[in-house]
């Protein structure tokens, strides 16, 4: 398995605080399973910003010090926070593609879509890079209308969910919208959004477990393994037609009665 999604790099953004506590990290998912991980700190204008460069000697450094977590194969990459300008931070080597693909990480912001979401990624797609949408289901508005999803899918936008929603760590409402998405083909990568050591590792095999039972051991391959590694080698990934999600009523009405 590929973690696609992490905030185990130190000294970065609001994921691992130490050096030491980044190597149990990586101890803990090579436990639970995973052979490669994605190292995607945040990227967030005027507020974490470590540049390219920054990033790539953080790894180097890292990966020099331990020798016990050699074998397991990582990359760099980026969680950058949406702004109209993710073109430019990419062109000026601030934020980075997955692994120096085509490739993005990017995650929206939490309480209302931008208003010019999709000319900017009208404008990533003509210059042929390739945007991945982190955790939506934890966004309310996206809870509301999950079909806003469908919308970005069909202009070219994958979908990466959280492990962590499957068993309710980012709410009941964000758990029943992931099973529907995971139920009408809107999930395509799936990622621990690791920050801290004895925390989602653990509940890997209790996740995958649910995971085989939701969709399939064939679908669970596709998003923890194939699509991954499609995507770390730039190459195109064919999804499964996406279907329209439908709310009956009273899904509604819990929704608007959790935001009160």
């Amino acid at each position: 398995m590929i973690d696609f999604h992490t905030h185990i790099l130190p000294n970065l953004d609001d994921g691992a605080r130490s050096i030491e506590e980044a190597h149990t990290l990586i101890k803990e998912a090579q436990i639970a399973g995973f052979k490669e991980i994605v190292f995607t700190p945040h990227y967030i204008e005027d507020y974490y910003e470590t540049s390219v460069k920054e990033r790539e000697i953080w790894l180097e450094t890292f990966l020099e010090k331990f020798d016990d977590i050699k074998k397991i194969k990582t990359y760099m990459g980026s969680e950058i926070f949406y702004t109209k300008n993710m073109l430019s931070l990419l062109e000026d080597m601030q934020a980075s593609t997955i692994n120096n693909t085509s490739y993005i990480l990017f995650e929206l912001p939490p309480d209302e879509e931008p208003l010019d979401l999709y000319d900017t990624i009208f404008k990533l797609r003509k210059s042929k890079v390739v945007p991945i949408l982190a955790h939506p289901e934890k966004c309310p508005y996206i809870q509301k209308d999950p079909n806003i999803l469908l919308n970005l899918i069909e202009k070219g936008v994958y979908i990466q969910s959280d492990y962590g929603t499957v068993i309710g760590e980012n709410g009941k409402r964000a758990k029943m919208i992931l099973d529907k998405m995971l139920e009408n083909n809107f999930v395509h990568f799936l990622g621990t959004n690791a920050h801290r050591e004895n925390s989602i590792y653990k509940f890997i095999p209790e996740i995958l477990d649910i995971l085989r039972t939701k969709i399939g051991e064939e679908k669970l391959k596709e998003l923890t393994t194939t699509n991954p590694d499609l995507a770390l080698h730039n190459k195109k990934i064919n999804i499964r037609e996406p279907i329209e999600i439908k709310l009956d009523i009273k899904e509604k009405v819990k929704f608007f009665i959790s935001r009160r």
